[in-house]
């Protein structure tokens, strides 16, 4: 793999992944595993009254890309909502496929950009977003 696809931050982000241990109580909990390279990430959510997110917690078994993906969706998700977790989930989704060359509205996601051109790490940088994007979807059908 290049270097430049796993820099040395990315390796940093990809750590900061601890500081969001999962949730003891948490409202949601939605699991996602990548059937391409065996990445699994788990999300659990502490939601406001509002429905947005209050806390989030994230057991990441998964490559430096995937862990540093769902650290980077932890650190910036606190006040989203589900159109805001939707709506970021699937530009992800649609940058990394190649259908836009516009990346997400989300704060950080520009350090894994690079990793669009490598198709098979893109199942594992995408678990955290889709996990939680579902979490929230169901809290709300339920909520």
């Amino acid at each position: 793999m290049s270097g430049q696809l796993y820099n040395i931050d990315v390796l940093r982000m990809a750590a900061r992944v601890a500081e969001f241990p999962p949730l003891a109580e948490a409202h949601e909990r939605e699991e996602r595993r990548s059937p391409t390279c065996g990445s699994r990430v788990a999300v659990t959510l502490a939601l406001a009254d509002d429905g947005t997110v209050e806390a989030i917690g994230v057991d990441a078994k998964a490559c430096a890309l995937g862990q540093a993906a769902a650290a980077i969706l932890a650190s910036a998700v606190r006040g989203r909502d589900a159109a805001d977790l939707s709506q970021a989930s699937e530009a992800w989704r649609a940058y990394l496929a190649g259908e836009t060359e516009q990346l997400p509205d989300w704060p950080g996601i520009d350090l894994l950009a690079a990793g669009r051109d490598y198709p098979a790490r893109h199942p594992s940088m995408r678990l955290a977003f889709e996990a939680a994007s579902a979490a929230l979807a169901r809290a709300g059908a339920h909520g």
